[in-house]
């Protein structure tokens, strides 16, 4: 086990330490033999380093180099010199250390995957063998990014007085939107404790208990459906706050995402950001996540055809539905098997059908023209802008639904377009705000908290949880940077009465009430002050601050979109002898 002990890393030396002897480690990251010299370029976390084997002056070391190859560990000791042809694009290019004693410390087998090089591997490939794909500078970039980003944020909220306290990871399962993650008990069989979906109780519970400034950075975990950008597993950075309003919390959290990106990309945030009310922002951009960062805005054509027989327009007025279109400017050039695959891509979304109208080459196109009068087709192209070159997408459905799918075709198109990619270095930061309080399943008739059911109503809509509780507003806030929600919160309900007619209202008895939350409900009645808070997804920030659209780049060991651990087999199989103590039985 004794080797040649480092005493510089491979990403610190420069010509001021020319002509000082000394010893590196780490990873073979390319060996070059032009016969009278031997190169290699020696890797660590900190950077690279080349050595060189000078072939006639120290023969036995360049035979005894033969056999070192890529990700071979190694230790070398020598003296620093100047490159003859520098390597500007590095912070070592200036210098070179000539080799005068050489150790293998550990060999490698032939990695799966070129390590050294930019040629991208499967992502499958590259899971599998996680530990050899964070080896490589992009994926390690995105490490030391996340590691800034813990520094940054412990540093800002300490500043700010906040105390940081860890909160159970075992608890009581409580409906609050996604599915658990259950975990058996062995002491009490047939019992079961939850995994976290977030801190959300527990820190209200420190506010009643007088930690009136309160952060962690946290595991959370939820049993849904993944994505690019959602894992089943993720981190949140997680704040509570006492005796504050919602500027409180909004100006405090745009100071730590300014501190953010200007210490990680040295970008000036503007402050204050941009505050967009949940229906504007459906209206304008069919998303409550807007990526503002370029304009194709939809637009509601209702008025512009309430008179139209075409029965598609006749039944959604009638229903009280809307009519959104979007111009997808330019893009008159697409064929018909385009607007197909975007029928079928708005299907996705709940869409039935997708309606189209274009005019190339001073001709009007559209399948639905022979419906409308003339009146009607002006209409619609006085309200959508509808010129030369120009395609106008249209859907017909609940106000909701209709935003949506133009939202989901808004992005797409954009993407197709390189439209994304052109604005891709500028950061757009803006609030939702005024959510609806409620939402309902269209199918099940169901009613649901938008956010959580903690989430105080907005005080100018408080009489309307008497009669019209459907139609009020929440005080909650969404942080969103570049159509990507960071970050999410609301002032709290501190009244027990109130949070007993929540979830009332969510058509929790008050037996189902008291046996979920019969903790939180009695804790409100000791002296709850005024409280709400955010928690931000750390990972997204990560994502965002290192400029990748996949999740998993930024997570050390991730899980695939199917929650498989790749790496590790994760979830696997259990042995029976597991199973009968925890009184449970597969079926």
């Amino acid at each position: 086990m004794s080797f040649l002990k480092r005493d510089h890393n491979c990403g610190e030396l420069n010509i001021n330490n020319t002509n000082e002897i000394v010893t590196l480690n780490g990873w073979v990251n390319i060996k070059r033999d032009l016969g009278s010299l031997v190169f290699i370029d020696l890797r660590d976390r900190y950077g690279i380093t080349q050595l060189v084997i000078e072939c006639e002056i120290n023969p036995e070391l360049a035979n005894f180099a033969l056999d070192i190859k890529s990700e071979y560990v190694i230790a070398a000791k020598g003296k620093v010199r100047k490159r003859e042809n520098p390597n500007q694009n590095i912070p070592t290019g200036l210098i070179e250390v000539v080799v005068s004693e050489l150790q293998i410390i550990n060999k490698s087998e032939l990695p799966p995957f070129d390590i050294s090089g930019e040629n991208e591997a499967s992502e499958e490939l590259r899971l599998k063998y996680r530990y050899l794909d964070l080896r490589r500078q992009k994926i390690m970039s995105k490490m030391l990014v996340r590691n800034e980003v813990y520094k940054i944020t412990h540093d800002f909220y300490y500043d700010n007085k906040f105390v940081e306290i860890e909160t159970p990871v075992l608890m009581k399962s409580t409906p609050e939107g996604a599915r658990d993650f259950l975990v058996p008990s062995r002491l009490n069989k047939g019992r079961f404790y939850a995994l976290p979906q977030s801190p959300q109780i527990f820190k209200q519970i420190l506010m009643i208990s007088n930690y009136d400034r309160y952060m962690q950075i946290v595991k959370c975990f939820r049993d849904e459906d993944l994505r690019s950008d959602r894992q089943p597993e993720f981190t949140q950075i997680d704040i509570e706050m006492s005796f504050i309003d919602q500027d409180d919390i909004i100006t405090l959290n745009e100071e730590f995402v300014k501190t953010l990106w200007k210490k990680i990309l040295n970008y000036e945030v503007t402050t204050p950001f941009l505050r967009l009310p949940y229906k504007e922002a459906m209206s304008r951009y069919g998303s409550d996540k807007p990526d503002t960062r370029f304009d194709m805005e939809l637009v509601s054509i209702k008025e512009s055809v309430s008179n139209s027989e075409f029965v598609v327009f006749k039944e959604v007025i009638e229903k009280k539905g809307d009519i959104i279109a979007l111009n997808a400017k330019g893009c008159a050039k697409y064929s018909r098997k385009q607007l197909d695959d975007l029928t079928e891509f708005a299907k996705k979304y709940g869409a039935k059908g997708l309606a189209w109208m274009k005019i190339q080459d001073g001709e009007l196109k559209s399948p639905i023209a022979k419906f409308l009068n003339e009146s009607e087709i002006e209409n619609i192209k006085k309200a959508t802008n509808l010129e030369e070159g120009d395609l106008v997408l249209i859907s017909s459905d609940s106000w909701t639904k209709a935003c949506t799918i133009q939202g989901a075709l808004r992005l797409k198109i954009a993407n197709d377009e390189g439209i994304i990619e052109s604005v891709k270095d500028k950061f757009n930061f803006l609030w939702v705000v005024d959510f609806p309080l409620f939402e309902k399943d269209d199918e099940s008739g169901k009613v649901y908290s938008m956010h959580h059911p903690f989430t105080a109503p907005h005080p100018d809509d408080i009489d309307m949880l008497d009669k019209d509780y459907y139609n009020a507003r929440a005080l909650a806030h969404d942080m969103v940077i570049n159509g990507h929600e960071v970050g999410g919160g609301s002032i709290r309900i501190h009244s027990s009465e109130v949070q007993s007619k929540m979830f009332n209202l969510l058509g929790l008895s008050d037996e189902e009430a008291k046996d979920k939350f019969a903790f939180l409900l009695d804790a409100l009645k000791f002296g709850a002050p005024p409280h709400g808070g955010i928690a931000f997804g750390l990972d997204r920030l990560v994502m965002l601050l290192s400029g990748t659209e996949n999740i998993r780049d930024v997570i050390a060991f991730p899980k695939t979109t199917s929650g498989l651990s790749l790496m590790d087999g994760s979830p696997g199989s259990v042995d029976n002898t597991q199973l009968a103590e925890l009184g449970l039985k597969l079926v």
